[in-house]
């Protein structure tokens, strides 16, 4: 089946055409990147996905942490003529894509919810180029990779990470790359749903109360492999 083929979701924001300005702060978010290094959560799933596609994951783990050094990143201009928000379903080729990804996303996790007596509400995409407000999760950047924020049910995506793998790593090409996004979004929202679940609060809990930082990313290999 093709994502041309699935529901279009209105549950986009798509900040590609706004300034970055008025970035927040303080957030907990999952630890997924920054830091002068890949946090486990994106090596796993860079992992998998290499693994799941034929692709060498030392080739997307490599050029992930060129991007999290900095310096070395490609720039991606964004339009500041605008500086608007725009939210619903996107018209252009990526956005429309991502768009009927998160509603076929939403439509089968719908039926699994229903199915043992449960209610599922799916979560909202923010895409954006560089930088944005991360809400409670604080500044998403680039570099961090895509990210789920649970206290905002947002997973923050900039549409420049899908470029740079289709277009910049070896060994990647066709619909390989194509079904990338798919990927990473599917995963994200996993998380979602372990946040529903109340499985997140309850790993942070652990994770606070762990004796050891081996102990703690034991927990979060945990978490990241089940999403």
């Amino acid at each position: 089946m093709r994502y041309d083929d699935f529901r279009r979701s209105d549950d986009i924001e798509d900040r590609r055409g706004d300034d970055g300005s008025g970035m927040g702060g303080g957030g907990l978010g999952l630890p997924i990147g920054g830091g002068g290094g890949l946090g486990i959560g994106t090596i796993i799933v860079l992992g998998l996905i290499g693994y799941a596609f034929g692709i060498d994951p030392r080739i997307l783990i490599g050029g992930a942490e060129m991007l999290n050094r900095g310096g070395q990143a490609p720039t991606y201009q964004t339009d500041r003529r605008s500086g608007t928000t725009k939210t619903g379903a996107p018209t252009d080729e990526m956005g429309s894509m991502i768009s009927g990804i998160l509603g076929e996303i939403d439509d089968r996790w719908s039926e699994i919810f229903q199915a043992s007596g449960q209610s599922y509400s799916g979560p909202r995409i923010v895409l954006f180029r560089n930088v944005t407000n991360g809400g409670r999760c604080g500044m998403a950047q680039s570099a961090m990779g895509p990210f789920y924020c649970p206290p905002d049910k947002q997973i923050f995506l900039d549409t420049g990470f899908f470029r740079e793998v289709e277009t910049r790593f070896r060994g990647c090409s066709g619909s390989a790359c194509k079904f990338t996004a798919a990927y990473i979004i599917a995963h994200e929202a996993g998380h979602h749903v372990q946040n529903l679940l109340g499985i997140l609060p309850r790993v942070t809990r652990l994770q606070q109360q762990a004796g050891s930082k081996a102990e703690s990313n034991a927990l979060q290999v945990r978490i990241e492999l089940q999403a």
